[in-house]
């Protein structure tokens, strides 16, 4: 039962592919008309602890400040929105939503004094909630996808820490980070549940044998079966008089 349930849980879907295209090509339109129009939009990245650089928590991540920088979170992206669309249908707006606005927090509360922008904190959020939703899930196609992700973005965890490579906000990295392990323990996935199999369901169900239906005569009469109590009452009851004497010690 619970197999047949996952199952139609992965299924293939055209958002599988059009949700991370829409999303990098967002990406690119933005970045396009920045070259285009020579305009920069860094003002709307995150400035920590700014109220002027609030706004960055919903826009940093649809900044970019090359074209190097671009193209490695646009792969990423396509990756790892496909397969949260895939694996995780039901949970991906929320993940998504979360992943930008909380790691986007983190940032604005960790970050040093400069403007951060770029999806990396939603990468790492993404990175982040699937690995650990495989793991606390327990089940052995989200356990291999976790595994996959630790080969294809194991490395990615040295960057949340400081000074390892210049340039790289990687306080947004390790916003992200956290995101997705709370994201990956609060957000709950009933597609993946087991499933409740009263006894009654399972092929080898003998009535004879069911406490419930023994409480039941040959003409379907209810007849409850004696409590153990009952018994145990019954056994140590008796019709004899019993007659105690005290003795006392004897000096």
């Amino acid at each position: 039962m619970r197999k047949k349930k996952i199952n139609k849980s992965f299924v293939f879907t055209p958002s599988v592919v059009l949700l991370p295209l829409l999303f990098v090509l967002l990406l690119w339109l933005v970045f396009w008309v920045e070259i285009r129009f020579n305009v920069s939009f860094s003002h709307y990245g995150i400035y920590p602890r700014e109220s002027f650089g609030v706004k960055g928590i919903f826009f940093s991540a649809f900044l970019h400040g090359s074209f190097q920088h671009l193209m490695n979170n646009s792969l990423a992206l396509i990756v790892l929105l496909a397969l949260l669309r895939f694996f995780y249908k039901e949970q991906t707006i929320l993940v998504l939503f979360f992943g930008i606005v909380f790691s986007g927090l983190g940032t604005w509360l960790l970050g040093r004094p400069s403007y951060h922008i770029g999806a990396s904190g939603l990468i790492y959020a993404l990175v982040s909630f699937i690995f650990f939703k495989g793991i606390f899930t327990k089940y052995y196609r989200l356990l291999a996808l976790s595994f996959l992700i630790v080969l294809l973005y194991g490395g990615m965890v040295w960057y949340m820490f400081p000074d390892v490579e210049k340039g790289i906000s990687w306080e947004g990295h390790l916003s992200g980070f956290l995101t997705g392990i709370a994201m990956a323990l609060v957000l709950k996935t009933p597609q993946f549940a087991k499933e409740i199999v009263y006894d009654w369901e399972k092929p080898d169900f003998n009535p004879e044998n069911d406490p419930f239906v023994k409480n039941f005569d040959e003409n379907g009469n209810f007849s409850p079966q004696p409590k153990p109590e009952e018994l145990i009452k019954e056994y140590f009851t008796s019709s004899l008089k019993v007659i105690y004497e005290f003795i006392g010690l004897k000096k």
